[in-house]
This record gives C-alpha cells, structure tokens and sequence, in this order.
C-alpha cells in the first residue's frame, strides 16, 4: 500500500518537472524514486522548507554539487548568462527549487482538505538531519541523467499527511456548488489545474509593470523649477553603461538598447542576484 509521503512525492515529480522546465527551458522531467539516502555530502546544498500544515512540519531538500551546479547554470543560461560564479548558481539553484517546492503546497492542502502555504525557508548544513527517512526525485532530460533530489519529512507532516481530511458540508438537493469549487462553466483548464489550490496558476496570470531605467540624478528645486521645454538634464549613466529593467520596483536585470519592428527593447545582458536586488528597491 502507498505510504502518504510515497504519495506525495509522486505527485510532485509531476508538478516539479514542469516548474524547473519552464525555468531552464530545456525539457526537464522528475520521477519519485525509492528511498535512498543522500550520498554526495561534500559539497551538497540542503534547504530546509518550512510549512503551516502543522506545527513542526518540515520538507529537507539536499541536493549533491553536480546537480545543483547543473540546475542553477541551467536557469542562468536560459537567461543568457553562460558564464557565473558558484555564489550566481547556487542562488540561481535556490530560486529553481523554491519554485519547485511552490508547488507542493497545493498538494499537500490536497491531502489535508484545507490551503496550505509555505513559509520562510532557508539553508541548512547538509547530513545535519541524520536518521530521516529520505526519497529520492530523479532529473533527467530525457537524453541524461541528471542526478537525485534527496527529500525528507519530519514526523509532524507525516502524521497530517496521513490522516483523513476533515469532511467537507454536504450539499442539500438543489442547492449550487459552493463558489470555490466551481469555475465558470466550460472553465476546463482550471479544472485541470492542481488540486486543492489555484493560488500559483492566479499569480501566473497577473501582469507586472516592466520598466526601463536609463540613469538617474538628483538636483536642487531651484533648478527643477527652472526646467523648459528644450532643457537637458544630465544623468549619472554613461552612453556605453547598460540600462536597468525594473520589474515591481526592483532591478532585476541589465541590458542593453535594440530595436525591435520599430520599437525599442533591451536584451538582457546580466540578471542581478537576490543581494543586489534587496539593495536596489526604488
């Protein structure tokens, strides 16, 4: 009989694959394998996942140094990043299986019968949490074998797994579908979407303003009151310097100036890491 975290991780191959394809753009898949501990520590990244499902419940994620090198290089590729320092691409990785991870909630909000969310997770020191029971999820290309995903849960969310969902209010005869189990009719893509949660395949759909930012400059009001038609101001941004694409009031990007059909666009040089990101808010 399937155990419920045998469960669980079968169904996030399914919805992982996916998250670190669209990611990497290369068709990537993950598969549940058995259990098997983490065998390459020596240079290993293990993130430890907090989530709301219960008090003290834990996801571990390790990964060995090919696999997360690989992964993270991956992302940073798909951006048009070819060469980055390990600190780039492990934080590239970090951001790939937070994604990844993203998905579990939904699934494991499944299982219980209520929406579960994850909390702030972070690094941990890989073969610290010895003596767990650990899964394995494979990666592959289709072509190469990527290597393993180790995942391990702690006892406080196997026990909410493997309990029985709380039963849902039963409908009297004629009455309509509460509104959060129903879409609009013939809305057959969200009934394909992950149980449990529709929360990630919303965000995916909400639009972010794009900015550019050619420079900036500061000046006296004397002087920006003395500003006309024909004035010029001068920034702090050479000709050659790149521009900054500010996505949500955060430069996540630099790159330079093209056109395109007739229109201005920028084709991104550099992706700026979390640090710098934290550091240039506007």
């Amino acid at each position: 009989m399937q155990t419920s975290t045998e469960w669980l991780i079968e169904k996030w191959a399914g919805t992982a694959g996916p998250a670190l394809a669209a990611l990497t753009g290369l068709r990537l898949q993950a598969a549940a394998g058995g259990g098997c501990a983490p065998a390459e520590l020596a240079g290993a990244v293990a993130w430890r996942q907090e989530t709301d499902a219960a008090p003290g419940s834990v996801i571990w994620v390790t990964a060995g140094p090919t696999l997360w090198r690989r992964l993270g290089q991956a992302v940073l590729t798909a951006a048009g990043l070819d060469d980055a320092a390990d600190d780039e691409i492990r934080g590239s990785y970090l951001e790939a299986l937070q994604q990844a991870l993203s998905t579990m909630a939904p699934l494991i909000g499944s299982r219980v019968g209520r929406e579960v969310n994850l909390l702030p997770g972070r690094e941990t020191d890989a073969g610290s949490e010895s003596g767990m029971d650990w899964t394995g999820l494979h990666l592959s290309d289709g072509a190469d074998d990527w290597g393993c995903l180790y995942v391990a849960y702690s006892p406080e969310l196997e026990e909410v797994l493997g309990s029985d969902p709380p039963p849902g209010p039963v409908p009297e005869p004629g009455d309509p579908p509460p509104a959060h189990q129903n879409g609009s009719a013939g809305s057959e893509p969200a009934a394909r979407a992950i149980p449990g949660s529709r929360t990630l395949d919303l965000l995916l759909e909400v639009e972010l303003p794009v900015g550019v930012s050619f420079g900036r400059t500061q000046m006296r009001v004397k002087d920006a009151i003395k500003l006309t038609t024909g004035s010029i101001v001068e920034l702090n941004r050479s000709v050659s310097a790149p521009v900054e694409i500010i996505v949500n009031n955060c430069v996540i990007a630099r790159g330079e100036v093209v056109v395109v059909e007739g229109n201005y666009g920028v084709r991104i040089q550099e992706i700026v890491s979390r640090e710098e990101r934290l550091r240039t808010l506007f």
